[in-house]
């Protein structure tokens, strides 16, 4: 690999991670090494790209303006190298995926572990965050594709794959899990934990359409930790089904009385300019 991409990568890597401890330990080198090609570039460039502190690393002004071109010399060299081994005839590559904590936790091992059977030389990388972080790392480019509630952003392409209910969430014992369905408007009499993952109001959403009001205590994107205050005793909730898969937590998911679902989706900004590894994912996932 050419030493200015390594530099490069040595930036972009350290600005993510905001240690040059983790990116070394990501890009696998020492840290004394990280420290080293970004003090190189400082010095070629003339300008300092980062606050060292105790606390770790932070973008200068300068760097800040920089940070993009660097990214985009490293996503540029991955499709080169892609193409590359395209060339060589390899089926090698590497999928960057933005995924929320639901689809991380069921579905996508068994994705990977499938699709790897037939593609075993593709690594991957993924990130975790919230709707809205997501629909920021494609746009940003920072990830090839990701899952989301759809709809999604007009710009990107999308695949529909499944359609998960959402249900309510109680405690164990609780007077309303012996109904076979439970009315959104019996969930307002008591504190209510929401689950907001970043601008797609989708439980709230249901509340606007009953015309009804519950009494939130509690705002998170942390699935599990609205499990663990349900199981508590500390409130009720409306949680993805999909999530609630094996949960190891003593909570009862019961039927809404009102038709409640989230479709999930994977997107991308553009199908035909991805990579070969991408699109043999993407199609792997719309005949799965």
């Amino acid at each position: 690999m050419d030493m200015n991409i390594q530099k490069h990568m040595a930036f972009v890597k350290t600005v993510e991670c905001g240690s040059f401890t983790k990116a070394a330990e990501k890009l696998h080198y020492s840290q004394s090494a990280v420290s080293r090609m970004i003090n190189d570039l400082e010095t070629e460039w003339r300008i300092v790209l980062l606050e060292r502190g105790k606390s770790g690393v932070k973008l200068t002004s300068d760097g800040m303006k920089l940070l993009p071109y660097a990214q985009s010399v490293c996503r540029e060299y991955e499709k080169l190298q892609m193409a590359v081994d395209e060339l060589n005839g390899l089926e090698s590559g590497l999928i960057r995926i933005g995924t929320f904590s639901s689809v991380a936790t069921h579905w996508l091992p068994n994705i990977i572990r499938e699709f790897r059977k037939a593609y075993p030389d593709i690594d991957y990388e993924l990130l975790l965050g919230d709707y809205t972080e997501i629909e920021g790392w494609i746009s940003d480019g920072r990830v090839d594709c990701g899952f989301l509630r759809l709809p999604a952003c007009p710009d990107f392409e999308t695949i529909f794959l499944e359609r998960d209910r959402l249900l309510a969430v109680l405690p164990e014992g609780h007077p309303l899990s012996p109904l076979e369905k439970v009315p959104v408007s019996a969930l307002c009499g008591e504190p209510f934990m929401l689950l907001e993952k970043g601008g797609k109001a989708e439980v709230a959403e249901i509340f606007e359409r009953c015309n009804v009001t519950p009494d939130v205590r509690f705002t998170t994107w942390d699935d599990y930790a609205i499990m663990s205050m349900v199981e508590g005793g500390l409130g009720i909730s409306i949680l993805p089904e999909l999530i609630l898969r094996r949960t190891p937590y003593r909570i009862v998911a019961k039927e809404l009385d009102v038709p409640a679902y989230r479709e999930i989706g994977i997107a991308m900004r553009n199908g035909k300019t991805a990579s070969r590894a991408v699109k043999r994912f993407l199609d792997y996932l719309r005949c799965r």
